[in-house]
């Protein structure tokens, strides 16, 4: 329902939540797992009063990994740069547990963008730009030559918009062979 709120359909969203809470309630759902931090962000603070827990693949990613119950055999000898999703981060405040996962990945290098955490430049994927062209740089063009300058081979990110946004501006960067745009979950799985 997040994109249904977004765009100003507050009685569908409120269909929706009815909806979802009389599945979640029917089957005794105590935790949900959004890979999405639009969809975290909407079950965490728009749903209102729930009976479960809400949390984003990387603060789960981040728990199992406290709790040793995710080990790594192989390494992921790249460097990486993380990409702070708005809603994720500035919205929910979630910046540390993306970076413990990388972190905790053998062969990881993971580097700063100078514009990272609360200061965060945002790549426009959830603002509406993926499905809009307007002519001029992109701030994901200018987030793909600030990886590049810092010395990234690989670009994190723990949100589908952001994903499929820096994506495209790799390759109208001309980056393609440089840079490769990854999700968390993707580089954990690689180093399972």
């Amino acid at each position: 329902g997040s994109e249904v709120y977004g765009i100003g359909e507050k009685g569908l969203f409120e269909y929706l939540v009815e909806e979802n809470m009389k599945i979640f309630n029917k089957y005794n759902v105590k935790q949900v797992v959004t890979s999405c931090p639009h969809a975290y962000h909407t079950f965490k603070n728009r749903y209102g009063q729930t009976s479960f827990e809400v949390m984003h693949h990387s603060q789960l990613f981040a728990k199992l990994i406290d709790e040793g119950k995710l080990k790594f055999s192989k390494e992921f000898s790249k460097t990486v740069i993380y990409h702070d999703p708005c809603y994720l981060g500035k919205q929910n405040g979630v910046y540390d547990d993306p970076r413990k996962v990388l972190e905790s990945i053998p062969g990881v290098k993971l580097i700063e963008f100078d514009r990272s955490r609360e200061r965060s430049l945002c790549c426009e994927g959830a603002g509406g730009r993926m499905w809009i062209d307007i002519p001029g740089e992109r701030l994901a063009e200018i987030r793909v030559k600030d990886a590049a300058e810092a010395g990234a081979e690989i670009i994190a990110t723990a949100c589908p918009f952001c994903l499929l946004t820096l994506e495209d501006a790799v390759k109208t960067t001309g980056y393609e062979e440089k840079i490769r745009v990854m999700d968390l979950a993707e580089i954990l799985a690689q180093a399972l």
